[in-house]
């Protein structure tokens, strides 16, 4: 039996998905001129395809199917972010000269957001196969192990990073990488020699794009006043800067927050969702959703989140095969650090990362991309529940032992 906890969590976001995709874009609507029902239609299909793929591959057995599905993904994917560098723009949609996404008719897919479903196949399946059965390594065996995994990150990072230019995506891919080699049996010593470098790599990315400056100093300049507010005179002198651009987006995304207060004010009774706050079904849909739904709202989806993250973790937890516990756990940390991305950029945390809350937001890629990662979840979860099965009958068989004595 598959996980049903996690299918019915799941499907409850998914739900809410297709209301929010309604609800948020009256402003998007009325602006481009489109039909009432123009996400509301184009988001129902990805669901549709969505659910399909999660209840498809839920049935497969992944003794049989999770390899080779996982590996074609992985290898399909990552060719493509290269190949569609080279595609002409009729075939490829670019903003500020940054391809992202292959057009397929009226439609549009972003080939990073499955790439990253095959990223943490690939690691999952090399280091059950490289790490594992290793003895203690020495910090520069780990170094020498870890080598070419590095290689692999910065060829993404090329990808998505510099010729995408969507840093978000490489920090998730990042973070997951630290920490599924920390899973697999490194040290605590080089995840921090990672986490160090990678906190360089990322100021690194920063400082080489303009645009991305512009976003950390439009953050900083509307959190200064309460961060240093801590501080002496003559460091907040030092640290305090001018900004000439107001920042908006976080402004009003904190505007809307407060002005849903503990209810909401009602499904399509927002005013910041009105052309205040742009994308708000995408990449702002969690402050649409305390607008609407009040803190009450944030909470319901909050709790199904990590409802979802438990479930994922606790099927990581029951199973034997190394390869599928891995998997589980960096999908678990892809779920996990979009969602913190997304929810701290909205609230003036972090600054703001196009990052889609998962199950959530409006988008087709991404919706179908993490079906298809909870399809090979619960895929894998009925090898959990066949281990849950033999632990049963073993311990019914040990008492009887005792019965009989």
């Amino acid at each position: 039996m598959i996980d049903r906890h996690l299918l019915f969590a799941v499907m409850a976001l998914l739900t809410f998905s297709i209301i929010f995709s309604y609800s948020l874009a009256t402003y998007t609507v009325l602006h481009f001129e489109y039909s009432p029902y123009h996400f509301l239609i184009r988001q129902i299909f990805a669901v549709g395809i969505g659910l399909s793929i999660i209840v498809g591959l839920s049935w497969l057995d992944p003794d049989k199917w999770f390899n080779p599905m996982g590996l074609t993904l992985f290898l399909f994917f990552f060719i493509l972010l290269i190949a569609m560098q080279f595609f002409p723009t009729n075939y490829v949609s670019a903003v500020s000269g940054a391809k992202r996404w292959i057009k397929i008719g009226s439609f549009s897919i972003a080939p990073v957001e499955f790439f990253k479903i095959g990223f943490v196949f690939f690691l999952a399946w090399s280091f059950s196969r490289k790490l594992l059965d290793r003895e203690a390594m020495s910090f520069k065996e780990e170094v020498k192990v870890f080598f070419p995994y590095i290689i692999v990150f910065f060829v993404a990072v090329l990808l998505i990073a510099i010729l995408q230019k969507d840093l978000g995506q490489v920090v998730v891919l990042g973070g997951t990488l630290a920490v599924l080699f920390l899973f697999a049996g490194s040290s605590f010593k080089f995840f921090l020699s990672l986490l160090g470098g990678a906190l360089m790599g990322i100021a690194l990315l920063i400082l080489s794009a303009p645009h991305r400056i512009a976003r950390v100093a439009s953050w900083w300049g509307s959190v200064q006043d309460k961060v240093l507010a801590i501080f002496p005179f003559e460091v907040v002198q030092e640290l305090k800067v001018e900004v000439a651009k107001e920042p908006y987006q976080i402004s009003n995304s904190l505007n809307a927050i407060h002005n849903g207060g503990w209810t909401g004010q009602g499904l399509s009774s927002g005013q910041f969702e009105l052309g205040y706050l742009s994308e708000v079904h995408t990449d702002f849909v969690l402050s649409g959703v305390a607008e609407e739904f009040g803190f009450l709202g944030i909470l319901l989806v909050t709790g199904l989140i990590l409802f979802i993250i438990y479930r994922i973790f606790k099927i990581a937890a029951l199973v034997q095969n190394p390869t599928y516990y891995l998997f589980s756990v960096g999908v678990g940390l892809v779920i996990a650090l979009s969602f913190i991305i997304n929810s701290f950029g909205i609230s003036g945390l972090f600054p703001i990362k196009g990052i889609a809350v998962p199950f959530l937001s409006y988008g087709g890629s991404h919706i179908i991309a993490s079906s298809l990662a909870i399809g090979l979840v619960l895929m894998i979860s009925k090898k959990r529940v066949q281990k849950e099965e033999i632990d049963t009958k073993l311990f019914e068989e040990i008492q009887k032992g005792h019965n009989i004595e």
